[in-house]
């Protein structure tokens, strides 16, 4: 069996009739018109997930809430990020010499495997002292109250 990182340098190489292909042989479904840097992005996806795994059940039960919630109402309404930023946003700081990621959901932040209900809780993860979680970010000037 070719390993994970081999089969992704791989998909680099391939043509679109090739990832279409790949597309096949991986999701046992026809490919979608997808331009080839999707379709490959699309296949290393779901290469590496079934090498590392997937979402972890508390995030597909809340991907089901906030699908049930708009297929309802016609939208997804949340007081967590109150509007400044938007779910699916990469926050994205270094500190230390490490570059840290968060990304924006819904109703919480995803750090390092794990979900917080403030940006304050993931910078006082990351640095060992209280910070404004806005502020540390970026997010927020010092003495602003907007962001």
């Amino acid at each position: 069996m070719i390993k994970l990182d081999q089969q992704l340098a791989a998909l680099a190489t391939m043509s679109s009739a090739q990832l279409r292909a790949e597309w096949m042989r991986v999701y046992r479904t026809p490919a979608p018109p997808l331009t080839a840097d999707l379709l490959a992005r699309g296949i290393a996806w779901r290469l590496q997930e079934r090498a590392h795994g997937g979402l972890t059940k508390a995030h597909l039960r809340e991907l089901r809430r906030h699908k049930e919630r708009l297929d309802a109402s016609g939208s997804i309404s949340t007081n967590v990020n109150a509007g400044r930023i938007k779910p699916g946003s990469r926050i994205v700081r270094e500190w230390g010499g490490t570059t840290h990621h968060v990304l924006v959901l819904d109703a919480s932040y995803h750090y390092q495997d794990r979900s917080y209900t403030s940006l304050t809780q993931i910078a006082r993860e990351i640095t060992g002292a209280h910070w404004s979680g806005p502020r540390f970010f970026g997010l927020r000037k010092r003495g602003s109250a907007n962001a």
